[in-house]
């Protein structure tokens, strides 16, 4: 029997029994929707992640105090009080560091924001008036605080969008006062929205010293931000950056460092780690589906040899040699597995492009759709693979059985 004849009996037999051959699909459809769905949504949010963080610019540096840890002091590391002014004065002596065009110590916190009846909580950001350079953010409306207002430590603050809407909904907030942690500010600028996954839609920003003095109360800096003056320059800017701190905090050991460098790359990098990780867990998961479904279809072929003995008879007694059967039996359960995988690779990417759509249109950010290729190929491959894999027996079993018995069979 040719290949080309075996194929075709293959398929008429799916096409005869249509009920049982659609549930014998369900798993693998279910499997492969859910991986191509993971690897899709996965690599969309990747990518935002990564577009947000290199969109604080391939120039920035953070230095964090404390020594950056994945164990369970990382919590820790943001009370760290190892920056302070010393050291932020002697980042912004070039004889220092050199490569740096700017250097702007921050200071992070939260606290409830009010006016008249409304009350929101916010997270604070204590910055200098050089956060517009550094970060590109311009108010629409009204103006950043200036180096004045830092030397001064002036009540003034610009808010976030979100922070406008809930307190003053659709008034005019700029020349409006309100009350952080009993204190009372002028708000000079108002920020445009930024996107849902950006921190400073939810954010009051203030001068640095207005945050230590008056809503904070620390002398410590969060974090120093250093932008270099190219990215030829940054590796060197580090190096810098890293031997002024050393000598700052009297440390011999690198080991021993209370403070931590990193730049946007390193950041980047990180976070492509954490996703990819994270998205082959799910899919690996997702992918246990796919086992399931295999099992399912290795019991309904079974139940198939066994309804469709008599067939298997006459066939055998006409000429089909076991041969003829067991590859007979094989195709169908590669075929209908084969099937489920495009079904699955269609609805799965279907549902991905449209959740794509609800995502930027309900949270307001550029989700990409991305269809993943390596997904949808290794998808389809397993897939095939699992039917040959789990139709191996019943086929076998098919093969075995006796024409003379499999005649009289009722």
């Amino acid at each position: 029997m040719i290949l080309k004849y075996s194929i075709e009996t293959a398929t008429k037999g799916l096409i005869t029994h249509k009920s049982r051959s659609a549930l014998t699909v369900v798993g693998i459809v279910i499997g492969i929707t859910s991986i191509i769905l993971v690897m899709s949504l996965g690599q969309g949010a990747q990518n935002l992640i990564l577009s947000q963080v290199n969109g604080l610019g391939a120039t920035t540096i953070i230095v964090l105090p404390g020594k950056i840890s994945l164990g369970p002091s990382a919590a820790a590391q943001t009370m760290n009080d190892s920056l302070k002014e010393r050291d932020l004065n002697l980042l912004e002596t070039k004889e220092n560091v050199p490569h740096a065009k700017y250097v702007m110590p921050m200071v992070v916190g939260s606290g409830k924001a009010v006016y008249g009846n409304q009350v929101y909580q916010t997270a604070i950001f204590g910055s200098s008036e050089l956060i517009p350079q550094i970060f590109d953010i311009v108010p629409n409306k009204g103006d950043f605080f200036t180096a004045d207002d830092v030397l001064s430590q002036s009540l003034v603050v610009v808010i976030g969008s979100k922070v406008k809407t809930n307190l003053f909904d659709g008034d005019e907030a700029v020349g409006q006062k309100i009350r952080i942690n009993n204190n009372t500010f002028k708000v000079i600028g108002v920020l445009p929205e930024q996107g849902s996954s950006s921190e400073f839609d939810d954010a009051v920003f203030m001068p640095y010293t207005t945050a230590q003095q008056y809503v904070l109360g620390t002398k410590y800096y969060s974090r120093l931000v250093v932008e270099a003056d190219s990215e030829a320059n940054i590796t060197s800017t580090v190096n810098d950056i890293t031997v002024t701190l050393r000598n700052s905090h009297n440390i011999t050991d690198p080991s021993q460092d209370d403070f931590s460098v990193t730049t946007q790359a390193e950041i980047a990098s990180t976070l492509s780690t954490v996703t990819d990780a994270l998205t082959a867990f799910l899919a690996a998961v997702a992918a246990i589906s796919l086992v399931v479904g295999g099992i399912g279809i290795m019991n309904i072929m079974l139940v198939s040899v066994t309804e469709r003995t008599k067939e298997i008879g006459l066939r055998k007694a006409i000429g089909a040699t076991n041969r003829d059967i067991l590859i007979q039996f094989l195709l169908e359960a590669v075929i209908l597995t084969a099937t489920g995988g495009i079904i699955g690779i269609i609805l799965g990417s279907g549902l991905s492009y449209i959740i794509s759509i609800i995502l930027t249109k309900a949270l307001a950010i550029n989700w990409q759709f991305i269809f993943p290729w390596t997904a949808a190929v290794l998808g389809f491959v397993v897939a095939s693979g699992v039917g040959l894999l789990f139709g191996i027996y019943p086929a076998n079993q098919a093969a075995k059985k006796s024409p003379m018995e499999a005649l009289r069979y009722e």
